[in-house]
C-alpha cells in the first residue's frame, strides 16, 4: 500500500506512519516514508496485511475528518474568538459530526492499494465539503466566547462517553491515548479532550493550572478530580 499528500500536508503522512506503529509491528511489516519535492508518501509492506491495512484505511479516515475539516472550518469561521478559541470552536464542531463524518469517509475511501488523500478529498467529498460549509454559514460572524461555552457545555451534556487524564496526555475509554490534536498542527491537550467528544474526564492526579481552568469552564461538574 502507499498512502501519499501534498508536501503541504507531510505532517498527516508522518501522523499516519506513527499512528499505525503498533499495527505495523503485529504484522511484522516496514513502512518507508518517501519525501518528494512535491508530494510526501509512506509506502508499506507485510505478508499479513489485511489487519494494517485496514488499521491504515481507518487513519486516513481520521486525517480527512479531523485534519482536513479543521483547515476547512478555521478557513470559513469569521467570529469574534480569539485564535485560541477558535481552534476549541473547529475541534468542538468536529467531535459534533466525527461519527457520522466518519462513517461516511470510510465508505467512500474503500479498499485499495493506493491512496492520494489530497485526490480522494478534491474528487470523491464534494458533498461533505457542502455538509461541512453549512455548518460554517450557521455560526454566526458575533459567535463570542459567551457562546463557546454555552455550545461546548451542550455537547459535553449530550455525551455519556468517558477520557482519562493523566499528566499531558489523554486516554480513551480503552486507555489508549490519543493523539489526534496533532492533526490541527500541534499535539494540544485541551484540543484533545474537545476532539474527544468526552461528557465526562476523569482527571489521574494533578493537572496544570491552566487545563483546571479550562475544564472548570467548559465540563463544569463533569470533570472529576482524584
Amino acid at each position: 500500500m502507499i498512502v501519499s499528500d501534498s508536501r503541504e500536508h507531510s505532517s498527516y503522512i508522518t501522523y499516519l506512519y506513527n499512528a499505525i506503529g503498533g499495527a505495523l509491528v503485529r504484522a511484522g511489516g516496514t513502512g518507508e516514508l518517501i519525501f518528494g519535492e512535491e508530494r510526501v508518501a509512506l509506502r508499506l509492506h507485510a505478508k499479513e496485511s489485511a489487519a494494517l491495512f485496514a488499521e491504515a484505511r481507518e487513519r486516513i479516515a481520521e486525517i480527512i475528518g479531523i485534519g482536513y475539516k479543521y483547515e476547512f472550518l478555521n478557513k470559513r469561521l469569521q467570529v469574534c474568538l480569539s485564535s485560541r478559541e477558535k481552534k476549541l470552536l473547529c475541534a468542538a464542531l468536529i467531535a459534533a459530526d466525527y461519527d457520522g463524518d466518519k462513517t461516511f469517509i470510510r465508505r467512500k475511501v474503500g479498499k485499495s492499494d493506493e491512496y492520494a488523500i489530497d485526490g480522494f478529498y478534491a474528487f470523491r467529498f464534494g458533498s461533505l465539503r457542502e455538509k461541512w460549509e453549512r455548518i460554517a454559514e450557521y455560526i454566526p460572524d458575533g459567535f463570542a466566547s459567551e457562546d463557546l461555552k454555552k455550545f461546548c457545555e451542550f455537547l459535553v451534556g449530550e455525551s455519556k462517553s468517558k477520557i482519562y487524564l493523566k499528566g499531558n496526555t489523554v486516554f480513551g475509554e480503552n486507555f489508549l491515548p490519543l493523539r489526534r490534536s496533532r492533526l490541527t498542527g500541534e499535539e494540544d491537550l485541551e484540543t484533545e479532550i474537545l476532539l474527544s467528544d468526552a461528557g465526562f474526564v476523569y482527571c489521574l492526579g494533578d493537572v496544570e493550572d491552566s487545563v483546571g481552568d479550562f475544564l472548570q469552564k467548559y465540563y463544569a461538574e463533569r470533570a472529576i478530580f482524584s
